[in-house]
C-alpha cells in the first residue's frame, strides 16, 4: 500500500457516510379550527377592508405615533431581556457550529524532535550511542465515520435548537414591542384620568364654596353642605390614586426602555387623544397564519430537534468506526527531514460493536417520549395562540359598540348634571340629585377613558398575537 492509501480511504469513507436514521418528519395537524370564531362578539368578516396582515406590517408602520416609535426604538436598543435573548442566539449558533464540526476530521500538524542516549547493553556493538530523531506529520486522531448518521442526527438536532432560539428572540422582541406600547398607552390614559380628577376637584370645590356661602346666609341646609363635601373628598382621593399610578406607569416604561430621562417622560402624551392610533390589522381568512408566529415556529423547531434525536439514538445501536491516521516524514537529521525515503504513514481503524447495552434501548425509548412531549407542547402553543387571537377578535368586534354606548352615557350624564344643578339653584330639588348626577358623570367619563384604552391596547395586542413586530 502506498502513502496515498490512508487519505484515499478517509475520503472514501466521507463519501459513503451520509445516511441517517431520523424518522420522516411531517407537520402535525393543527389542533384548532381552520376558521376564526364567529358570532355576535365578532365582526362579520375577519379581514377588515383596508387592513394589513400583521406579519407583513413593520412595527414602525403599525405605530404611526412618532413619540411612541422613539420609545420602542430605545427599548429595542437598551432592553436587557432582548439583549439576553440575542446572546442566547449567539450561544446556540456556536453550539451548533461545534456539533456540525464533529462531521469532519480534525487535521493536526505536528513537529517533533528528540535526542536520546542509549546504553551500550542495548546496542548491537555494545557501544553507547546517541540517537537523534526529527519528525513532521499531518494526522487525524480518532475521527468517527458517520456511516449510520449518528453525528448528522445530532447536528440536525443542534440546528433545530439554534433555529428555535432565534424564534425565541423574535418572540421576545414582539413581546417587548407590545409591552412598551401598552405601557405608553396606559401612561397616557392614567394622565388623562389624573387631569379628569383635577378638573372634577376644581368643579366640586367651586360647588362646595357656593353651597357654603348659601349655608352661611341660611339658603342651604347643613345636610347639603356635607353632601357637597363628599365629591370633593372623592376627587382628592382619586387625584392621589392616579398620581401614584402615573408614577408607577413611568417606572414600568423606564424599566422596559432602559432609560430614566425625566424630560423624555414629560414629553409623552398627557391623554389618549394625543396618541396617533395604531393601524388596523387583519387576522386573515384562516388560522393557518398562526403557524408563522415565532413561538409556534420555535415549538415546531424543538419538535424537529426531538425527532432528529431519535435518529441519533437509533444509530447508537449500530457499530461505530473511527479512524486514526497520519502521514509524515522522519529523519535523524533536521536537514534530511523531507528527503526521499524519509516518508512514513500510519492507518489505524477501530470498530466498536455494541453487543448488549440496555442503556441504549432505554435511551431510544426516552427520545421517543421526548418527541411526544415536544408534540404536545407544539399543539399547546397553537391552541394558546388561537385562543389569544380569538380573544382579541372578540374585543375588536365589540369595543366600538361599547364606546358608542359610553359616549352616549357621558352626554346624557352631563345633561342630567346640568339640569339637576339648575333645579337646585332655583330651589326646586335638593342637592342630593346634583350629587347623584355628578357621580354618574364622573364614573361615565372614567369608563370612557378605560374603553378607549381598551380599544387601542387591543389593537396592539392583536398585532402582537398575530406575529407582528418581530423584525
Amino acid at each position: 500500500m502506498d502513502g496515498k492509501s490512508p487519505l484515499f480511504l478517509v475520503f472514501a469513507a466521507v463519501l459513503l457516510a451520509g445516511c441517517t436514521m431520523i424518522p420522516e418528519y411531517t407537520r402535525p395537524e393543527a389542533p384548532v379550527p381552520a376558521d376564526w370564531p364567529s358570532g355576535l362578539a365578532y365582526k362579520e368578516t375577519p379581514s377588515t377592508q383596508g387592513a394589513s396582515l400583521a406579519a407583513d406590517l413593520q412595527w414602525r408602520e403599525f405605530f404611526p405615533d412618532e413619540r411612541l416609535q422613539k420609545v420602542i426604538e430605545a427599548a429595542l436598543n437598551n432592553n436587557r431581556d432582548l439583549r439576553l435573548a440575542a446572546l442566547n442566539v449567539e450561544r446556540a449558533r456556536a453550539l451548533y457550529g461545534i456539533q456540525r464540526a464533529e462531521l469532519f476530521p480534525a487535521l493536526n500538524a505536528t513537529g517533533s524532535g528528540s535526542k536520546e542516549r542509549v546504553a551500550g547493553v542495548f546496542t548491537n556493538n555494545g557501544d553507547p550511542m546517541t540517537v537523534t530523531r526529527y519528525g513532521a506529520a499531518l494526522s487525524v486522531i480518532s475521527w468517527e465515520i458517520d456511516f449510520f448518521g449518528r453525528l448528522r442526527s445530532l447536528s440536525e438536532r443542534a440546528l433545530e435548537e439554534f433555529l428555535a432560539t432565534e424564534q425565541a428572540r423574535r418572540s421576545t422582541q414582539i413581546l417587548l414591542v407590545s409591552e412598551v406600547a401598552a405601557a405608553y398607552l396606559t401612561l397616557a390614559a392614567d394622565r388623562e384620568n389624573l387631569r379628569l380628577a383635577e378638573t372634577t376637584l376644581e368643579t366640586q370645590k367651586s360647588a362646595y364654596n357656593l353651597i357654603n356661602r348659601r349655608y352661611e346666609v341660611g339658603l342651604a341646609s347643613e345636610l347639603d353642605l356635607k353632601r357637597a363635601q363628599t365629591p370633593v373628598d372623592t376627587a382628592r382621593g382619586d387625584m392621589a390614586r392616579f398620581t401614584q399610578r402615573v408614577a408607577q406607569d413611568e417606572n414600568a416604561l423606564n424599566l422596559l426602555v432602559g432609560y430614566t430621562s425625566t424630560e423624555d417622560i414629560e414629553r409623552l402624551p398627557s391623554d389618549l387623544s394625543g396618541v396617533a392610533p395604531p393601524k388596523e390589522v387583519a387576522a386573515g381568512t384562516s388560522s393557518d397564519v398562526l403557524l408563522k408566529r415565532p413561538d409556534v415556529m420555535a415549538a415546531e423547531n424543538l419538535l424537529k430537534a426531538a425527532n432528529a434525536n431519535i435518529g441519533a439514538a437509533r444509530a447508537a445501536l449500530f457499530p461505530r468506526i473511527a479512524l486514526t491516521t497520519s502521514v509524515g516524514t522522519v529523519s535523524s537529521e533536521l536537514s534530511g527531514l523531507f528527503k526521499s525515503g524519509s516518508g512514513t504513514w500510519s492507518f489505524a481503524p477501530q470498530a466498536l460493536m455494541p453487543i448488549f447495552d440496555a442503556r441504549l434501548w432505554s435511551a431510544l425509548d426516552a427520545t421517543k417520549t421526548e418527541k411526544e412531549i415536544a408534540l404536545v407542547q407544539y399543539e399547546k402553543a397553537i391552541q394558546n395562540a388561537f385562543r389569544e387571537v380569538a380573544d382579541a377578535l372578540a374585543v375588536q368586534g365589540t369595543v366600538d359598540r361599547q364606546i358608542a354606548a359610553q359616549q352616549s352615557l357621558v352626554a346624557a350624564s352631563a345633561q342630567t348634571f346640568n339640569l339637576s344643578n339648575a333645579r337646585y339653584v332655583k330651589g326646586i330639588d335638593s342637592y342630593l340629585g346634583v350629587l347623584d348626577a355628578q357621580r354618574s358623570l364622573y364614573a361615565a367619563q372614567q369608563g370612557l377613558v378605560a374603553l378607549r384604552l381598551t380599544k387601542l391596547s387591543n389593537q396592539t395586542r392583536l398585532y402582537a398575537v398575530l406575529g407582528g413586530g418581530g423584525e
